[in-house]
């Protein structure tokens, strides 16, 4: 399959599947594998990270409105919810920041044909969102301690086929935090740990290492990106209306068929 082809079908993949509770990182070693990529670990990882920056371009692009609420917020001396707000942010960020720079080399072979551990978690996320669903809707605020516990579901998250946002709202709804702010602080909490995963690798030289071709990277990175768009909006209507046990069902079943193709 072109090179070309394969980029787009894969940045369409992660565009739907990052604000959908399915694991994007999960889906794409699925179709990496069906569409036989035979990159290193490291450029398989690249990809991936790449393509994560394009859905969070696409999440600042939905949320730009409390983006620059938030900076404005954050540099207003009167304004303490958004400070506080943006301290969640940063509470929640931490485990997953560390989890990231201790285990960096180990996560990376995470990501290259381990179909049997995607297909596992997925079926832990598929879980995790129907038990979610079964809670009774609450209406507590965030604060640190709740922000902590989310952002360890964060760092769960890294692995492929656990579902990032799936696990994070997940959390938010069993620490009794109302659906719309749920899925608000799920979509905000990441975009910072991707850009400095961006920074990290640029930095270190990982990018001009192992980095795929130019037109590669663009044709990814705009498929996920204006498919990422429709796809945060779509998934906050779909929190709201309480469905996660559709996500469930699928989840469990992906899982399954991962690990049933993988063994």
């Amino acid at each position: 399959m072109s090179e070309l082809i394969e980029a787009i079908i894969l940045g369409l993949v992660q565009g739907i599947t990052e604000f959908l509770p399915v694991s994007s990182s999960g889906h794409l070693e699925i179709f990496k594998f069906i569409l036989g990529d035979k990159s290193l670990a490291e450029e398989s990882m690249l990809t991936t990270v790449f393509l994560h920056f394009a859905t969070a371009l696409a999440t600042i692009f939905v949320f730009r409105n409390e983006v620059l609420k938030l900076i404005r917020g954050f540099f207003n001396p009167s304004d303490q919810e958004s400070k506080k707000y943006v301290l969640f942010i940063v509470i929640s960020m931490i485990p997953a920041a560390l989890v990231g720079f201790f285990f960096d080399d180990i996560i990376e072979q995470f990501f290259y044909q381990q179909l049997v551990l995607v297909g596992s978690c997925l079926i832990f996320t598929g879980f995790l969102l129907w038990i979610s669903e079964k809670i009774k809707t609450q209406e507590k605020e965030l604060n640190v301690f709740r922000a902590t516990i989310i952002g360890i579901s964060q760092a769960v998250g890294i692995l492929p086929g656990v579902s990032r946002s799936g696990s994070t709202i997940a959390t938010s709804l069993m620490l009794g935090i109302k659906k719309e702010e749920a899925a608000r602080f799920s979509f905000l909490m990441v975009i910072p740990l991707i850009f400095g995963k961006i920074a990290k690798d640029l930095l270190s030289g990982d990018f001009m290492a192992h980095m795929p071709s130019v037109a590669y990277l663009i044709l990814g990175f705009s498929a996920a990106f204006f498919t990422g768009i429709w796809a945060c909006k779509f998934m906050v209507k779909i929190v709201n209306a309480s469905k996660l046990s559709w996500f469930a069902i699928y989840c469990i079943f992906a899982g399954v068929t991962a690990i049933f193709v993988g063994m």
